[in-house]
C-alpha cells in the first residue's frame, strides 16, 4: 500500500455567504512545504481554512493526510496546526505558559507533563524566560513565536501559517521565517512575502477562486509578478 499524499483535492468548490469562493480545486501534493499566494480575495485563505476543517467542501472531496475533512473534522484538526495573521486571534489565556499548555489539558496529560513539555517548547526558542510574562507585554514577534509555540506542542503532522509575517518588523519577520524552515512538520504557508518562498518545494497561485498556476518558487512567483505587473 502506498503513502496517501498530504493533500488530495477532487473538484473542490466552497460557497460562503452566497458566494462562490473556490471553484473545482483539483490538487494532489506530498512536498515538505507549499506556498500559497494571489491577490486579496483570491481564496488563498479560505483554501488555507479548508486544510484543518475551519471550512468544509461545499462540492467535492478535500483529504488532508488521508482523511476527508468533511468526514472526520476532529481527526484533521488533531493533526494539522493552524497559525493566524493576527496572534490576538489565537491567543487565549493572559499568561504565557497557560497558554500554551491549553491544548494539553484536553489529552488528559498530568499536570507536572504538561510544565515540562510547556518548557520544552519554549527552551527549542529560547523563549523560556517569558514563561510567567503577561501575553499582554509581549511584542508581535513573540506573540507570533507563542501563538506557534502552541501549535506545536501538540504535536502536529502539518501547519498551516495564514500569512503569519504581515504584521512583525524585520527582525522578527526573519526569526518566523527561519523557524518555519526549520519545522519537521509539513508546512502550507500563505503570504503575500513572495521572499519566503524562495526555497519551497512548490508555490501555488490562487487567481479568482482557482488555481491558477502550480509550478517551482521561480515559476510560480515569476507569473505572479507579471500578473500583477510588479
Amino acid at each position: 500500500m502506498g503513502q496517501n499524499p498530504v493533500l488530495d483535492f477532487s473538484g473542490v468548490d466552497l460557497v460562503r455567504n452566497d458566494q462562490p469562493v473556490l471553484h473545482d480545486i483539483n490538487l494532489t501534493s506530498s512536498e515538505h512545504r507549499i506556498g500559497v499566494i494571489g491577490a486579496n480575495g483570491s481564496g488563498k485563505s479560505s483554501f488555507a481554512r479548508l486544510l484543518n476543517g475551519l471550512l468544509q467542501p461545499t462540492n467535492g472531496v478535500a483529504k488532508i493526510l488521508g482523511h476527508d475533512v468533511s468526514l472526520a473534522q476532529k481527526e484533521v484538526r488533531r493533526r494539522v496546526g493552524f497559525v493566524f495573521q493576527n496572534p490576538d486571534n489565537q491567543i487565549v489565556y493572559p499568561v504565557v505558559s497557560e497558554d500554551i499548555e491549553l491544548g494539553l489539558k484536553g489529552l488528559k496529560i498530568p499536570k507536572d507533563q504538561r510544565k515540562e513539555k510547556v518548557g520544552e517548547i519554549l527552551s527549542r526558542f529560547n523563549l523560556l524566560h517569558l514563561r510567567d510574562r503577561s501575553v499582554h507585554m509581549l511584542s508581535g514577534g513573540e506573540k507570533q513565536m507563542i501563538a506557534l509555540s502552541s501549535v506545536l506542542i501538540m504535536q502536529p503532522k502539518m501547519i498551516v501559517f495564514d500569512e503569519p509575517t504581515t504584521l512583525l518588523d524585520l527582525r522578527n519577520r526573519n526569526a518566523v521565517a527561519s523557524t518555519i524552515m526549520g519545522l519537521e512538520q509539513y508546512v502550507v504557508l500563505v503570504t503575500h512575502d513572495l521572499e519566503l518562498l524562495a526555497d519551497f518545494d512548490r508555490v501555488l497561485v490562487f487567481e479568482e477562486g482557482r488555481i491558477a498556476v502550480d509550478d517551482t518558487p521561480k515559476a510560480a512567483i515569476s507569473w505572479y509578478k507579471k500578473k500583477m505587473a510588479l
